[in-house]
């Protein structure tokens, strides 16, 4: 792994490197693609594992991670990158790997319909993936009122109560012959 990422670091501007559960390296958004192109067809890293987002919504940015696998030498490698968090319904924009893993296709629209970020000319992204007919923020966006939205979509029906979960607890797990520890 030490010479792939030598490999990496002569090529590329990496802006961050860690090794702590496994090896990832973060570079600026306008490098991913031709980094994962060059794991890809130069590297061996053939398998794209997942690609996925992390909403920074205090630092007012999307991480994107490729994690990307090179079979014969049973070895990962996370990509990272950060783009600009666009205020809803603006979309933040990444440019696709949809060229390199036809399987990049369906992350990128999930990440689309699930976090607002759009991946120009990746096949399909603009189609309903999970949410058909939804028009509000995306839902794994951290500004996203899961209660809200809960509430006024969802009516209590007979039958249904709440519990306060200390209560509950308390008198599930600690209740001994009528007493509370």
């Amino acid at each position: 792994m030490e010479t792939v990422l030598k490999n990496v670091r002569d090529r590329y501007n990496v802006l961050h490197e860690t090794h702590t559960h496994g090896v990832f390296i973060t570079v600026s958004p306008n490098d991913v693609i031709g980094l994962l192109a060059y794991l890809k067809n130069v590297e061996g890293f053939t398998h794209l594992v997942l690609l996925t987002a992390v909403d920074w919504i205090e630092e007012n940015q999307f991480q994107l991670t490729w994690l990307v696998n090179n079979p014969v030498l049973k070895q990962e490698m996370g990509i990272r990158a950060f783009i600009e968090r666009s205020v809803w319904p603006e979309e933040s924009v990444m440019d696709s790997a949809h060229h390199l893993w036809p399987a990049a296709k369906t992350y990128q629209r999930e990440l689309h319909e699930m976090f607002g970020i759009d991946f120009p000319d990746s096949p399909e992204v603009n189609e309903p993936l999970i949410l058909e007919y939804w028009d509000q923020l995306p839902p794994y966006r951290r500004d996203f009122d899961t209660k809200k939205y809960s509430e006024e979509t969802y009516f209590p029906r007979e039958g249904r109560y709440t519990r306060d979960p200390k209560t509950h607890m308390e008198a599930k797990l600690y209740a001994r012959e009528g007493k509370k520890q």
